[in-house]
């Protein structure tokens, strides 16, 4: 495995600091150099660890972001505007960075009707996406949701085709799915985010935004120059290198799926979500596991979420599985949690 921004920082030599950041101890923790390279104009190691990355992906052109999936987002829509399209259908229950995009560029949002069944927003049906579509300019869809769910990309891909319009998604939570084309986001859509921090082992906030072809690629690369920092953390962007660098760990992916059935965990297609169903006894599940040193990655209420990576080891898995037998317990509730709520209601 080449890790150009990492040998980089490996190679550097010991200097003097009268540069920023201001702790001035050099080291990993860097800004932009004679040697270190610029990622707002990148021509040596960055531009090289983007090509490999967009390679890795599947893309035209990728792009490191150090400011988390949201600056990606932010750039993908701001694409559209500079497309001339000021309008796009997008699901009721999509990440707020949706919302807060439009309605900064001055969108209309389309809604796309979803469900909810036992607790759990239900990915949007292929007819209602092409209902809404045909009031916007382009489709963006979340693939896969937090609850471990995926729309079906493939017949989403073909709405899109047939009207002409861009397909765009919102991969936060996918990152690790470049091992599986047919899940993965960036082999059906036209400009997506991959939060690489939530499913691979990148530090938190790194993200790759990417383009499939050289049309959108020349307007993502004006984009992100707008919606990412000017002083890009260089630990976040070798970590990202590292994460869609890292190993595919079948072992663990097969060990997962085992899990859920043992368990009795909700049915989903994503290895890394491992969804417990607790009811009414949720918040005492959660409080008796992080007594015992565990720490789901959310509780909404109805279920455990359990976010799994290939860095998870099989001895965790087992420790988790023995914890979740001692544990009581409860029926969910049909409605969505107070915590999941439609972008198009404002919090209050």
């Amino acid at each position: 495995m080449t890790l150009r921004i990492a040998s980089m920082l490996r190679a550097q030599g010991k200097h003097i600091s009268f540069h920023t950041p201001g702790h001035k101890r050099a080291g990993a923790d860097i800004t932009e150099l004679s040697y270190s390279d610029c990622l707002l104009s990148p021509r040596g190691v960055l531009k090289a660890a983007q090509e490999d990355v967009a390679r890795i992906l599947g893309a035209e052109r990728s792009f490191l972001l150090t400011d988390g999936s949201t600056s990606g987002v932010f750039s993908m829509l701001w694409c559209l505007k500079a497309a001339g399209i000021c309008s796009v259908a997008a699901p009721v229950f999509s990440h707020p960075s949706v919302r807060n995009a439009c309605k900064a560029f001055g969108f209309e949002i389309v809604p796309v009707p979803q469900t909810v069944r036992c607790g759990i927003p239900c990915q949007p049906a292929a007819e209602e996406a092409e209902r809404a579509l045909a009031r916007a300019g382009a489709l963006l869809v979340t693939s896969p949701d937090y609850y471990g769910n995926f729309p079906d990309l493939a017949a989403l891909s073909a709405v899109c085709k047939r009207a002409g319009k861009p397909f765009l998604i919102d991969g936060a939570h996918g990152s690790h799915l470049h091992f599986t084309p047919e899940l993965y986001a960036g082999s059906y859509a036209d400009l997506w985010v991959d939060g690489v921090h939530k499913s691979l082992p990148a530090l938190t906030q790194g993200a790759v935004v990417s383009a499939k072809n050289a049309k959108w690629g020349e307007l993502l690369g004006g984009s992100v120059k707008m919606f990412r920092t000017s002083s890009p953390s260089y630990p976040i962007m070798a970590s990202v290198e590292y994460a869609v660098k890292y190993p595919r760990n079948e072992k663990i992916e097969r060990a997962a799926e085992l899990f859920k059935t043992q368990y009795g965990c909700v049915k989903n297609a994503d290895w890394t979500k491992i969804l417990v169903p607790f009811g009414q006894n949720c918040s005492l599940a959660r409080e008796r596991l992080e007594r015992s040193g565990v720490y789901p990655e959310f509780d909404d209420g109805n279920y455990l979420l359990f976010y799994l990576s290939p860095c998870t080891r099989e001895g965790e898995l087992k420790k988790l599985g023995r914890l979740l037998t001692a544990l009581p317990r409860g029926s969910v509730a049909e409605d969505a949690p107070a915590g999941v709520i439609p972008m198009y209601r404002e919090e209050t």
